[in-house]
């Protein structure tokens, strides 16, 4: 859903269904919308958004799931550390690329 739809909903409670820029309620009546608090949301909604942001950039460089899970196994069941210690230092060097706000 747009963030238009999404602030339409989370500031009108009573719209239960959005379709061809139109709102209504369970009944199927009309429901007019206050723009102003549309607004609002809008730009909270995006406040929220851009301040996790870190999150994914960091997602799209962190190693791959299949190669943490091969270090964990050969740490844990092998006892060899060195691919557990290399997985978190790039795990480490990502989260100071991108740090948290």
């Amino acid at each position: 859903m747009s963030k238009e739809v999404d602030a339409i909903f989370n500031t009108h409670p009573n719209v239960v269904t959005y379709r061809n820029k139109q709102s209504f309620d369970a009944e199927g009546n009309a429901v007019a919308i206050d723009q102003s608090l549309v607004d609002a949301e809008i730009a909270r909604l995006q406040t929220e958004y851009d301040a996790l942001q870190y999150q994914r950039n960091r997602k799209s460089e962190y190693p791959p799931l299949d190669e943490i899970v091969v270090a964990l196994w050969e740490a844990v069941i092998e006892e060899r550390m060195a691919s557990s210690i290399d997985i978190q230092g790039k795990r480490t060097a990502v989260k100071n690329k991108y740090p948290k706000p």
